[in-house]
């Protein structure tokens, strides 16, 4: 039986969104930023500063990259070419690619194919003489799913950027509705590189927030990093700045306990984690509404 009780979720969705930074039930640390602008320009700081930093010290730079939030691949670019920053020695693990009904790779325009969006939106405005090289991007797609999993587990992760979805996702790590074959925490611990459907509940989320609710639109498939690999780095550092969309995961990663139903709770355990969430996405309907009465 779920730990996670409508009872205990309105406690957690009651909290102020001012008071969450600082709360001391809170089981992640976490920050607030103004709006997406103020994200974008945080995430290209954060990632431009530790490749700054590694460069200086000769080392590579090993990052897990999602194809979204949208919001820091400009300010990433422009601080780039602005400070000439090498981005020779990064080598880029890409969390995930969105797959048709029987598992294939979309067509290159197709509004979700990541790796058309990212070779456009995160390294074609990089200057030629500072861009990653393309042996260094690593895309995860059917055929390279053993490769990257070596690849990774052989390697010191720097960082894992990333954000969440509705159920808590990172990377395409979806809470397994499947009633013949539940997780366990364990389970979910040890998920590693794999292909798998898609939740109703993540196409209809996509769908709603993407293409007008048309959810036939949606890719139904997936290939994804497992948890074991997005926690294996150093550091992990979750963004959102979609709002209602993702304010009740949130909540359930600061206070829940460890759920299969959440992969996201499962940061609680990293040694180096941070989530980081615009005001829109920190707040939640239910504490600004004490007039509310649930009956429980």
């Amino acid at each position: 039986m779920s730990e996670i009780t409508p009872k205990k979720l309105l406690e957690w969705c009651k909290i102020p969104y001012a008071d969450l930074e600082n709360h001391p039930q809170r089981k992640i640390p976490f920050r607030i930023c103004k709006d997406s602008a103020e994200m974008g320009q945080i995430m290209a700081r954060e990632l431009a500063d530790l490749i700054l930093d590694n460069n200086a010290q000769g080392k590579p730079t090993h990052a897990i990259i999602p194809c979204g939030p949208l919001c820091w691949y400009k300010p990433f670019a422009d601080l780039v070419n602005a400070k000439k920053i090498s981005l020779k020695n990064l080598v880029v693990f890409h969390m995930d690619e969105c797959l048709d009904w029987q598992g294939k790779l979309l067509p290159v325009n197709h509004p979700q194919n990541f790796r058309t969006y990212m070779e456009r939106n995160f390294y074609g405005p990089i200057a030629d003489g500072l861009n990653v090289p393309e042996s260094a991007r690593h895309f995860l797609v059917p055929d390279t799913m053993d490769e990257i999993r070596n690849r990774i587990a052989s390697t010191v992760i720097d960082i894992t950027f990333g954000g969440w979805g509705q159920d808590g996702h990172v990377a395409f790590n979806q809470a397994r509705r499947n009633p013949y074959s539940r997780l366990t925490v364990e389970d979910v611990r040890n998920s590693t590189v794999r292909i798998q459907d898609n939740n109703l509940d993540t196409v209809i989320a996509l769908a709603h927030r993407s293409f007008g609710s048309a959810y036939q639109l949606v890719a139904p498939m997936s290939v994804t990093l497992g948890i074991k690999e997005c926690l294996s780095a150093k550091k992990v550092r979750l963004f959102s700045d979609t709002g209602a969309w993702k304010q009740t995961a949130l909540r359930i990663a600061l206070f829940g306990p460890l759920s299969p139903e959440f992969p996201i709770t499962l940061l609680q355990e990293h040694p180096d984690a941070l989530l980081t969430a615009t005001i829109e996405t920190s707040r939640h309907p239910v504490s600004e509404h004490p007039e509310w009465d649930f009956g429980f």
